[in-house]
């Protein structure tokens, strides 16, 4: 099998959700880690490796940082390239935050482009045409032994807020107060 074969079943099977909530955006993503996880049970199967690069570039407007990512068999090489700039005037961040960020964005960006991952939504899908749509049912979170819960108790630890999960889950009474005391 070629790397082009190679690369080409990652990019049919790949699988990865968007697991990850923005609770300002209220929407939902996958990060690059998410990606990277995904990636991993192909590269025993496929005999392949992913790398990511970054160099940063100096534009003397704004620092702009190029991500490469890269699929690798040993002997032959894909790259997928993004570039992301810097934002230095962005309120609220340190400067390494600011980096960090727009590093995070570039390898997503760059695996996106090498796992040819679509992470729009055509217009026709989210285009309501003048017509108001059903309101959604959200799951029902409601037992402590619910994967969903442990997700939810490790968000909540790692300084999410319990009204992004509530925006997306029914909790009970005794959820909710648990999650709350965290």
């Amino acid at each position: 099998m070629t790397l082009n074969d190679k690369l080409a079943t990652i990019q049919t099977k790949f699988k990865s959700k968007k697991s990850r909530f923005n609770s300002f955006g209220k929407y939902n993503f996958r990060s690059a880690e998410d990606i990277l996880e995904a990636t991993k049970p192909f590269l025993l199967e496929l005999g392949v490796s992913v790398t990511i690069n970054e160099e940063l570039i100096d534009n003397h407007v704004m620092p702009i940082i190029q991500t490469t990512a890269t699929v690798s068999d040993g002997e032959n090489a894909i790259h997928a390239t993004a570039l992301v700039g810097v934002d230095l005037n962005q309120k609220g961040m340190q400067t390494p935050q600011q980096f960090g960020s727009a590093s995070s964005y570039g390898k997503k960006y760059a695996l996106g482009n090498l796992f040819l991952i679509d992470d729009t939504a055509d217009s026709d899908a989210t285009n309501k045409h003048g017509k108001a749509t059903a309101a959604k049912t959200k799951n029902t979170l409601t037992s402590k032994s619910d994967p969903a819960f442990l997700k939810a108790k490790d968000y909540v630890k790692a300084g999410g807020k319990v009204d992004a999960i509530k925006a997306k889950y029914a909790l009970s009474k005794e959820i909710e107060a648990e999650l709350t005391t965290l």
